[in-house]
């Protein structure tokens, strides 16, 4: 791992990555957990499932996050490699580069869900994972035209709908039912096991087209065009992607499943992440409304050190020791058991945000 200074970054960007992170750092505290439970039988139930994922058929705002994760990994590989090729780093040096960061996502990854109770385990779920193949595949047709690029990501689509739908493996022969579909096949192939969950190691073929809309997205965000152009493009592509994901789930051809990705579930949460950058882009970049921007943007430019600390650092140690503490002292006050939970989840959240700015202010940056 290497540190350097960011310069001349789309705040939008930043912003956009910040808030992600933000979510999934709340997320990786208790704090949705703890909201879902004490919600269930009254009227907030209805907002605050929406911050779990779907569990199968379905789409909910939580199941946003990672493909949002993914596009905004692509756009940030395009700017990183418009400045190399500003710096004249030729091609073969800037795929030496990929490789080693495909390398530390998917060592990352896999020590993630390595340390388990009954011992080592080897999996290949994670997000890390999964980028570690959309950012190479990516990196690898970076240079071929926006239409090349978007027709390729649909042919890793529609090999997804050939693999589940033309594949046919006694006990994997539903193409979109959990534990009996391809993915499920494939997973004891390559680790003998099924994720209980659903979750699949081959989603990260139709992820690979998020990563690739977000590297086109960041190309046309670095051109020249007027900025209203850009908007309104990306814009066109955010309505055509929900429009088709949505149309295909609704007329019975695919169904909208986040646990497999299909492709209408690719098509539709795509479609958010551009609309969402879209509109931070215009608001930001355009309208320049960059207040309270820094709270955010500490924990954006340092998206992959923060992920890595609150699921291996945070889940296996800091999460449970501050707990402890911040619910001691909130028993003294009398707290209620609720109030407890809450607060000892902010309190996480808080010392999570503090390292990332001190890491900001002493202008460290940790890139793979």
């Amino acid at each position: 791992m290497q540190t350097s200074t960011p310069t001349g970054r789309l705040l939008s960007l930043d912003f956009m990555r910040g808030l992600i992170m933000v979510l999934l750092m709340l997320e990786s505290t208790g704090l949705y957990g703890h909201l879902n439970e004490y919600a269930q039988g009254t009227g907030w139930y209805f907002l605050t499932v929406q911050l779990e994922h779907h569990p199968w058929h379905g789409l909910r705002a939580w199941d946003l996050v990672q493909p949002g994760f993914m596009f905004m990994a692509g756009a940030a590989l395009a700017l990183s490699l418009d400045k190399q090729r500003q710096h004249g780093v030729p091609w073969n040096q800037s795929f030496k580069k990929a490789l080693r960061r495909s390398g530390w996502l998917f060592f990352w990854g896999v020590l993630d869900y390595a340390v388990r109770p009954g011992g080592l385990s080897f999996e290949l779920w994670d997000v890390l994972t999964q980028l570690s193949f959309t950012l190479l595949v990516a990196f690898l047709i970076f240079r071929w035209s926006a239409t090349a690029q978007i027709l390729f990501s649909i042919g890793l689509l529609a090999l997804t709908e050939l693999l589940y739908r033309c594949i046919h493996v006694p006990g994997f022969d539903q193409p979109f039912t959990d534990q009996h579909n391809f993915g499920n096949y494939i997973d004891t192939i390559l680790m003998h096991k099924i994720n209980r969950g659903g979750w699949v190691a081959i989603n990260c073929i139709p992820t690979a087209a998020h990563t690739i809309w977000g590297t086109v997205v960041g190309k046309l965000l670095l051109s020249n065009k007027p900025g209203m152009v850009k908007v309104r493009n990306i814009v066109i592509g955010g309505l055509i992607c929900l429009a088709t994901g949505y149309l295909l789930d609704l007329a019975g051809i695919t169904p909208i499943i986040k646990r497999i990705a299909t492709s209408s579930f690719t098509l539709a949460s795509g479609g958010y992440a551009l609309l969402l950058l879209a509109l931070c882009y215009w608001w930001i970049d355009i309208r320049g409304h960059r207040q309270y921007l820094l709270f955010f943007q500490v924990v954006g430019m340092n998206s992959i050190f923060i992920y890595l600390f609150f699921e291996i650092v945070g889940d296996r140690w800091f999460n449970g020791y501050i707990t402890a503490i911040a619910s001691g002292l909130l028993q003294i006050a009398h707290m209620p058991v609720f109030v407890q939970a809450i607060l000892s989840s902010l309190c996480i959240f808080a010392l999570e945000w503090g390292l990332c700015y001190f890491l900001y202010r002493r202008k460290i940056f940790f890139k793979l």
